[in-house]
């Protein structure tokens, strides 16, 4: 099972950036990623997404998820679900940092973001809830 954290708490931000490639090749296509945003200052924002590779070096040009723009402290769960990704065999994330407004024009923010697998088993009984629902 994979439980990685690819920013470590307190993570300072302040420019666009990408997280080490992360090896998912023997992995369940799901993962639960959480960004937790400890320190942010008004008038700014910040937006994850994820990308796969087949070989850890060329990138999919489209995000296979991706949080929208975030602009307070908390934690913001996240579902990525590669099950239509075909030869995905690493993952990374990639943030986009905005600010704007009076003050400092660089943007600031104290970060962690985790990816955790989630279990196959789990993945299928969630599917199932949510059809039994529609």
């Amino acid at each position: 099972m994979i439980d990685a954290i690819l920013l470590p708490a307190n993570s300072v931000i302040t420019a666009k950036g990408d997280s080490e490639a992360l090896d998912i090749s023997a992995a369940n296509p799901a993962f639960l990623a959480t960004l937790s945003i400890s320190k942010i200052v008004e008038q700014e924002s910040i937006e994850v997404s994820f990308f796969t590779s087949a070989d850890g070096a060329t990138w999919e040009a489209k995000p296979v998820a991706s949080l929208p723009q975030k602009f307070y402290p908390g934690e913001y769960p996240l579902l990525v679900d590669l099950s239509q990704a075909a030869g995905a065999k690493f993952l990374r994330a990639h943030w986009e940092v905005n600010r704007w407004g009076r003050g400092p024009v660089t943007p600031t923010f104290e970060v962690a973001l985790r990816v955790r697998e989630i279990p196959i088993d789990l993945l299928q009984e969630a599917r199932a809830e949510a059809t039994a629902r529609r």
